[in-house]
């Protein structure tokens, strides 16, 4: 496979056959051998290249309204997409209930990525903040539903996702090239790295950004480190001696106490 393929395709290829192994293994006593796969399927070095879309505050919100002029539930979801960073896999899993409009501080409450874990019905959830411009949206979508009801659907009724009758982007697509961006490559996973460089830019510390956006510090440090440098360095430099500035040395204390 390296010779015909790219490091990255190569090492998601193989961790599938790894983690087949893994389960047989896991159910049969009789295999033994794990240090084989181990050391004959490692990881491939230097294979994660970050090809992050990275889209301004002017170009999200274009796209947002072009996605609201093209259908108003894609308009939502996007929305949604765009100020919460979340993977589709988690807004379409978003209940009635994830909603907690009431109080001065909106949240969603977003389940968790499967990756890494258990799959269950109902997965971890984590408070995120939203906007009261979106809150007021949402509130209207949730409007005399179920608790347990989808929050987020399609304007048929049907969930979001990427099964072939639900998925997303043959409508993204078009929301794209109305708000007169390339297709090919702005997709709707650029709302989520453009969310998390966001907040990497308004000085929003690192592990609050992974937890928000259901990552970890050390994959954000990885994707994007020259945000993350381009920030500290502007940082950093408010604390640089200047020799050239003149010393303040005509400055006189002023007394403790005013003197009767």
């Amino acid at each position: 496979m390296a010779k015909g393929l790219a490091p990255g395709t190569v090492n998601r290829t193989k961790t599938g056959l790894r983690a087949a192994l893994e389960l047989a293994a896991a159910h049969d006593p009789h295999i033994t051998n794990q240090r084989a796969w181990k050391v004959g399927l490692a990881a491939l070095p230097d294979a994660h290249v970050a090809r992050n879309v990275i889209l301004d505050d002017a170009t999200v919100r274009r796209i947002v309204a072009a996605a609201y002029d093209h259908d108003r539930a894609l308009g939502v979801m996007v929305e949604v997409a765009a100020v919460t960073g979340g993977r589709l896999s988690q807004l379409a899993r978003l209940e009635v209930a994830d909603l907690q409009a009431d109080g001065s501080e909106p949240r969603l409450l977003m389940p968790l990525s499967a990756k890494r874990r258990a799959r269950t019905k109902r997965h971890e959830r984590r408070p995120v903040p939203i906007t009261p411009a979106l809150t007021a949206v949402l509130k209207q979508v949730a409007a005399g539903r179920p608790s347990d009801a989808p929050l987020l659907l399609r304007s048929n009724g049907e969930r979001w996702g990427h099964g072939r009758r639900r998925h997303h982007r043959d409508d993204f697509r078009a929301v794209v090239e109305a708000a007169e961006l390339d297709p090919n490559v702005v997709t709707l996973y650029a709302l989520r790295h453009s969310s998390i460089v966001r907040q990497l830019l308004a000085n929003t510390p690192i592990r609050i950004v992974a937890s928000l956006h259901d990552t970890s510090v050390k994959m954000i440090e990885r994707s994007y480190s020259r945000h993350i440098a381009s920030h500290s360095d502007e940082i950093a430099r408010r604390a640089l001696l200047d020799l050239a500035q003149p010393s303040p040395d005509n400055v006189v204390a002023l007394p403790q106490g005013r003197r009767s």
